[in-house]
C-alpha cells in the first residue's frame, strides 16, 4: 500500500461536504483576480500585512488594515454586509488567519485568499506600490 492510499478516501457525500465547507472559508488568487478584472467581485479586499509591506507592494484596489489593528472602530468604514477577503504575505504567514478570526468575532463575513502576495505573484499578477 502506498502512502497516498494508506488511509482510505472519504465517501463522496462526506468529501463534498468537506470541500464545500472549505470553499466557504477560502478563495484563491485566480478567482479574486478574475473578479477584480471583471468587476464581478462583491467584496472588499483587505491587505492585513503591516503598513510598510503594503507600501512596498499590494494588490490594486486592496485596503490596508494590518491584522494587529483590527477592531470594531477600524472596520466601521466597511459596509457591515460586505464580504471581507483578507490576504497576507503568503503560506508562511498566519496574518490572514488572525485577521479572519478577528473579523468573524466582530460579526463580519470573511474569507481568506490562499497564497497571499506570494501566491498572487506566482500566478503572474502584478502588485502596485504606494499607499
Amino acid at each position: 500500500m502506498g502512502k497516498a492510499t494508506e488511509y482510505p478516501a472519504a465517501d463522496s457525500l462526506s468529501a463534498a461536504a468537506h470541500f464545500s465547507k472549505l470553499l466557504a472559508f477560502e478563495t484563491d488568487c485566480s478567482d479574486v483576480h478574475q473578479d477584480l478584472e471583471t468587476g464581478a467581485g462583491d467584496f472588499i479586499l483587505l491587505d492585513v500585512r503591516g503598513e510598510d509591506a503594503f507600501a512596498t507592494g499590494h494588490i490594486e484596489g486592496a485596503a490596508s488594515l494590518p491584522h494587529s489593528q483590527i477592531c470594531s472602530k477600524a472596520i466601521e468604514p466597511f459596509s457591515a454586509s460586505a464580504l471581507l477577503i483578507v490576504y497576507c504575505a503568503g503560506p508562511h504567514c498566519n496574518g490572514a488567519d488572525k485577521a479572519a478570526l478577528k473579523l468573524a468575532a466582530l460579526g463580519r463575513k470573511t474569507k481568506k485568499m490562499l497564497g497571499g502576495v506570494l501566491g498572487w505573484q506566482s500566478e503572474g499578477f502584478e502588485l502596485v506600490d504606494g499607499i
